[in-house]
């Protein structure tokens, strides 16, 4: 399954709720904050050790599953919305960072 593929089952999810007057740019924006949030909230007071360790709690596993899921479908229907093609504005911001911060010699 493709980003692509996500993207038309959303806009079908939505449609049949009829929840497409509601997803606005700015409330995607802040849907996808609020689950930008909740995952942090998942990490903010482990330890660097405990963090990379996340999938060796089961309960943790499935929240973060699920925050990273929520987080990457608000990204997508805003993209959606928005008409931004993800992968080209993320291979941009790429090509941006490389040069920006070239390797050391």
């Amino acid at each position: 399954m493709t980003f692509d593929d996500v993207t038309e089952r959303l806009r079908g999810f939505a449609a049949a709720r009829a929840w497409e007057p509601y997803h606005t740019p700015k409330n995607l924006v802040m849907a996808l904050s609020g689950e930008v949030g909740e995952l942090t909230s998942l990490f903010q007071w482990l330890t660097p050790e405990e963090s990379d360790a996340w999938r060796e709690d089961p309960s943790l596993e499935a929240q973060v599953l699920d925050e990273i899921a929520d987080v990457t479908l608000y990204l997508l229907q805003l993209a959606d919305r928005l008409g931004v093609d993800l992968a080209a504005a993320a291979h941009a911001k790429i090509d941006r960072n490389e040069l920006r911060f070239p390797p050391p010699d």
